[in-house]
């Protein structure tokens, strides 16, 4: 079908009546037309059903990027439990974790057994990390957590001293062990409201984890918390 050819003065002269009549509805708007439609957006998240709690522990190391990065792109907040003798030696690290939303704690200087030392080193242990952290722009911390989950009379009461809550865990991932990404993800699968799992800062098959994780938590109603230094249990970000 052959196509009509419309002379270019009247092309111009529509154009321009389209955009006066444009302009006109746009400034003058009838008292009784109908309201605009409104834009839809995106519904809200669903309400948290409960709260656990993620940690790290080990930190900060040169997979602490990759970590945090992993957990902020899969809307994930963890408290990351950080030896003072790596938070003493790339301070940049402790400072990203904090940047990153993270809630950054003591995991002792050395990583020792420690209720195999005096009294005198647990305190060395503690303080000394508690100075590492804040040194590098991690706050002090309020949450403690012995190496190995090993703790008795006098680690408590030195880790109390300075106003440290001992943190444990009730589920263990395994990731220390070589658990897969499987196996890590299923861990995260048994937790209830309020608990906390122990992961690691280190392990491939952890930071690979981390989107199944966010995944596992959000299809049972669950997101990641802070961990109380009042009652040691995931609640609520404050």
């Amino acid at each position: 079908m052959r196509t009509r050819r419309v002379p270019a003065v009247l092309v111009t002269a529509a154009a321009a009546a389209l955009t006066v009549t444009t302009v006109t509805a746009s400034t003058a708007v009838p008292a009784d037309a109908p309201a605009p439609a409104r834009v839809s957006t995106p519904a809200p998240a669903a309400a948290c059903g409960g709260y656990v709690g993620l940690t790290f522990d080990d930190g900060p190391s040169g997979n602490t990027p990759k970590l945090l990065d992993a957990l902020r792109q899969n809307g994930l907040r963890a408290t990351l439990f950080n030896q003072g003798q790596y938070a003493a030696a790339s301070p940049s690290l402790v400072r990203a974790q904090v940047a990153a939303g993270m809630w950054v704690a003591n995991h002792s200087y050395t990583h020792p057994h420690l209720t195999r030392l005096s009294q005198a080193q647990i305190d060395s242990e503690i303080s000394r990390t508690q100075q590492a952290i804040a040194n590098a722009g991690g706050g002090t911390p309020k949450l403690f957590r012995p190496p190995y989950g090993e703790t008795n009379a006098t680690v408590k009461s030195v880790a109390a001293r300075y106003g440290l809550t001992e943190i444990i865990w009730q589920v263990d991932s395994q990731d220390w062990n070589g658990a897969s990404t499987d196996a890590i993800v299923q861990s995260v699968a048994r937790l209830t409201d309020g608990q906390v799992i122990l992961m690691h800062d280190w392990p491939a098959s952890t930071l690979a984890a981390v989107p199944r994780i966010a995944r596992t938590l959000a299809s049972r109603g669950l997101c990641a918390g802070m961990i109380s230094p009042r009652s040691g249990r995931a609640v609520a970000p404050s």
